[in-house]
């Protein structure tokens, strides 16, 4: 089993091995951080991910998580989790991704079946090749709704958010320039993606708190807590 390496202009790209879907899934176990890529039968090893990132995606998850739950929307993950596309797709481990209520069914205990209504990639240096080329293609092509593009590095922060149109083509609807981005997929959720550049100061319940309707939902849930606790 051979491994190449590809070195980009900043840093290596991840380390990437030549197995089947087969040989990928009896090789992978709950701690792999790593996707199988259909068209070349690669397998990806991705490097561990800077603080940056990390706390770029903890923040999206936890807001995101937040509402989705407080409006019983669906169900949202993050990566190491498998999402196999298609049957005959590529398996990706997205950053975080949302399944729709009426679509998590796809979802089982060892991966997703399917496309998400919504996925998120934050950009490293040793992805973005990846993020931008081979993922844009194969989310569009397996019906992924809206794919938000985050890059958070230093010098380089860009927002870049795609939907799909009727023809099955992403066309950006929205970039880090907007004062707030507005999702499809999520009935009345909305951030601002000057957020993305304040994660290490902001607290995504505080950020929730903008969206219209949050903090009344937020306070009937507490009342119904409060009420059952004095029964």
């Amino acid at each position: 089993m051979a491994i190449r390496e590809i070195i980009a202009s900043e840093e290596a790209q991840p380390t990437r091995l030549k197995m089947s879907y087969e040989e990928f899934l009896e090789w992978s176990n709950e701690d792999t951080h790593a996707e199988w890529d259909a068209s070349t039968g690669e397998v990806i090893i991705f490097m561990p991910p800077k603080d940056i990132h990390q706390t770029t995606l903890s923040f999206l998850y936890e807001l995101l998580s937040l509402f989705v739950r407080l409006f019983n929307l669906g169900k949202v993950g993050f990566a190491p989790f498998e999402v196999k596309l298609k049957p005959d797709g590529s398996s990706r481990e997205p950053d975080i991704f949302f399944v729709a209520k009426p679509n998590l069914e796809r979802w089982t205990e060892d991966k997703l079946f399917g496309p998400a209504d919504l996925i998120i990639e934050i950009v490293s240096t040793s992805t973005v090749q990846n993020d931008r080329r081979d993922k844009f293609r194969e989310y569009a092509e397996a019906g992924v709704q809206e794919y938000w593009i985050i890059d958070p590095r230093p010098g380089k922060q860009r927002a870049d958010f795609f939907r799909l149109d009727e023809q099955g083509q992403y066309y950006l609807f929205a970039t880090e320039d907007n004062q707030q981005v507005k999702s499809q997929v999520l009935p009345n959720f909305w951030l601002r993606p000057a957020w993305l550049w304040q994660v290490d100061t902001l607290n995504p319940l505080t950020c929730a708190l903008e969206i219209e309707g949050v903090a009344a939902a937020l306070t009937q849930q507490i009342q119904q807590v409060q009420s059952k606790g004095d029964e």
